[in-house]
């Protein structure tokens, strides 16, 4: 690569707040059909969460794991303590756990990545949202989806991800199989065309 294609790809836009949406030829299966919220992109690379592939475990069942509650039948979690999701975020670090929120919720390791949406990767927010004092809106991610500088803008441009802004309801959306269609349609694309097409020159 020479220093004008170095140059080229600072001056590339950030990706952060946007969806990356797999396309139906993706080469990775941990990827497929998978929807990507990225938190974080610079020339030296990016990071985000795979937000609509459901974990075997509940909210409460996790609440339990973690010794943030007892008893899972105990738990009297409040509505938007119900609602929030385990997905698996993505192939990196599976066993840790993240937390992408609404921006009503501050703690010292809370991170702003959007205008309304923060990211927390401690505890302290579990025992919160357990104790109805958590964020209004949250998703809990297992892992994450990393790339090395470069890496993602490969991917894209060998048409492995559409991209577009994200909406904050489809991230917070618990209906996960939805997702994947949804996100598409926020770019106009019909998945049954899209798929039809997958494959030709």
């Amino acid at each position: 690569m020479t220093r004008d294609d170095h140059s080229a790809d600072r001056n590339a836009p950030s990706l952060e707040g946007h969806f990356l949406i797999a396309m139906p030829g993706m080469q990775d299966e941990r990827f497929a059909r998978s929807v990507v919220y990225i938190c974080a992109h610079s020339p030296n690379g990016a990071m985000g969460f795979i937000i609509n592939k459901a974990q075997p475990v509940s909210f409460g069942a996790l609440l339990t794991q973690l010794d943030i509650v007892q008893d899972e039948n105990d738990i009297r979690l409040p509505e938007k303590g119900r609602e929030v999701s385990v997905c698996m975020g993505g192939p990196v670090e599976r066993g840790r756990g993240f937390v992408l929120h609404s921006s009503d919720y501050d703690s010292e390791s809370t991170v702003p990545v959007a205008e309304h949406i923060s990211l927390t990767p401690t505890l302290d927010i579990l025992k919160a949202i357990s104790e109805g004092i958590g964020p209004r809106t949250a998703i809990m991610a297992l892992g994450y989806a990393g790339w090395g500088a470069g890496q993602l803008e490969e991917e894209i441009a060998a048409n492995g991800w559409l991209t577009c802004e994200a909406e904050d309801s489809l991230i917070f959306d618990t209906e996960l199989d939805n997702k994947y269609n949804r996100a598409l349609g926020l770019l106009g694309v019909d998945p049954t065309f899209l798929a039809s097409e997958a494959g030709h020159a």
